[in-house]
Parts: C-alpha cells; structure tokens; sequence
C-alpha cells in the first residue's frame, strides 16, 4: 500500500469496536493461543498483537512479531502495547517480500488482517508467507473487501451516500471525480478465488467463514477519512474536499434513511502450510 497521508491514515477506523471484534473472531477461528511464534504483518497501531497477547496459553515462551513497513505505525504499536517481556514483543521495520529475512527463522503462524486485498500479486505473497512459517503452522488472513462483502440490502444506502457526496463536491467546490486517476489498490475477489491460491499455493484451508458484522454510523464515517478510501470513490479530488463532502454526506443520508446499523460481510480464512 503507498504512503498514506498524514492525518488520512486507517487509525480511527480501526479502533472502532466493531472492527476489534471482527479481529477476535478471526483470531479465535484460528485459535491462536495454541501458537508460540507468531508474526502480526502489517501490525499498524498495535490492536491485533494485543488481542493476540490476550490470548496466548504459554506466553513465558512466546513471541509476537510486530512488522510493518512505516516507522510511525511501530511507534504508535509500542505505545499501544506497552513494555512487554513476557511474552517478548519484537518490532521489525521492513517490507513483507523481504519477510524471512526479517524474522531470521520459521514462525508457527503469520496473521495478515484486513491488507490482502492491497497486494496485486497474492500468488507471490502467498509463497513469501509458506517461506516463513513452520510445516503445519498456519496463515490467518480477513479481509472486508472481496466480491460478496456489500450485502445487496446495502446497495441503496451505497448509491444515495455517494450521489450525494459527487452533488455536494460539484455544488460547492465545482468540482468532479477524474475516473481515469482511480485507484486500483483493492483487489476483489470470490472466496473461492482466495481459496484456490491458496490451495495452488500449497496451503489447506482449515477454516473458513463469512461474518456479517452491523457498521454503525462512526464505521462509514471513519471510512470516509481514509485516504485509500476517498482515492477510491472520489479520485481526483483534494483529500480534504474530499472527507468533507463524504463524511457531511454520510450523516444526511443516515439521518434520511433513519439507519441503526448497515451490514458489512468479512471473510476469516485460517490455513495450514501443508
């Protein structure tokens, strides 16, 4: 994923409760206790590798590796978790193709929440990923964004929020979305796509589920200031435009809608490096 930002990041939106309880019920489909050497990649502020720390059954003799490519995520990570020494807490700066160099042996099992989606080339990833892990340890990925996370009731509150946003960015700044500056970072695919590579990839799918989680309002409204997210649905328009129209839009039609919730699908997948 490029550099996002600075006041544009994932931060907010991931320390939503809906969005920690997502984490833990992957978490525990995988029964990641049961594992000593685990790696959280892409670890962001640190809110997996404590649910991780929550769950380990021998933590005098485990280690949680905390990696992700930007400096300032680590920081904010070791100030989430605090000082840990049992178990150990390791944090490792660098980028997921050079993974096995990074943890310097084989791990019982990686977790990757909520970022397969961003990497163009899964094929390449996954045989990076069975590189480092143990034969029989396990590769633990969720991701909301795949063919099938927007159930079809949603389609009307999608349609009305983003009309409403492009009305007020034309109304009010005379601008328009540049389609051919769209972003291509998610990639969608069918669960059974996801498995297949998997499976081509020399894992077997142990677990598997699709969990509807209810979105609150704060949910969308968070969304909207990610930068992944605005580049995506307004691409060509100034972030911060941007937000605004997005995010005043979202309150509008909530309130017209008289919403509580809206659904949002997650799929939780736990593989064995066969």
């Amino acid at each position: 994923m490029a550099q996002t930002a600075q006041g544009y990041s994932f931060s907010k939106f991931a320390g939503l409760d809906f969005y920690a309880e997502v984490n833990a019920a992957t978490l525990d489909l995988a029964q990641i206790g049961k594992q000593r050497n685990i790696v959280d990649l892409s670890c962001g502020n640190g809110g997996i590798s404590k649910q991780i720390l929550e769950r380990l059954e021998d933590a005098k003799h485990s280690v949680i590796y905390a990696i992700d490519h930007s400096a300032s995520a680590l920081r904010d990570a070791r100030e989430n978790i605090g000082d840990r020494t049992d178990p150990a807490v390791k944090y490792v700066q660098g980028e997921v193709q050079n993974l096995s160099e990074l943890l310097g042996e084989k791990v019982d099992s990686i977790v990757y929440f909520n970022a397969i989606h961003y990497v163009p080339d899964k094929a390449a990833l996954l045989k990076m990923i069975r590189e480092a892990i143990k034969p029989g340890g396990t590769f633990v990925f969720n991701s909301s964004f795949f063919k099938g996370a927007h159930p079809p009731e949603t389609d009307l509150f999608a349609r009305k929020w983003m009309m409403k946003s492009l009305r007020m960015l034309k109304r009010e700044y005379g601008l328009r979305a540049i389609r051919a500056d769209k972003t291509e970072a998610r990639q969608q695919l069918t669960p059974e796509e996801y498995y297949e590579l998997l499976r081509d990839g020399g894992f077997e799918i142990t677990a598997e589920e699709i969990h509807r989680i209810e979105v609150p309002i704060d949910g969308w409204y968070d969304i909207s200031g990610f930068q992944d997210f605005i580049e995506g649905v307004m691409p060509g328009v100034p972030l911060e435009i941007a937000r605004e129209c997005l995010q005043k839009a979202c309150k509008e039609t909530w309130k017209e809608m008289e919403l509580d919730t809206v659904p949002r699908n997650w799929m939780m997948v736990v593989a064995s490096r066969a």
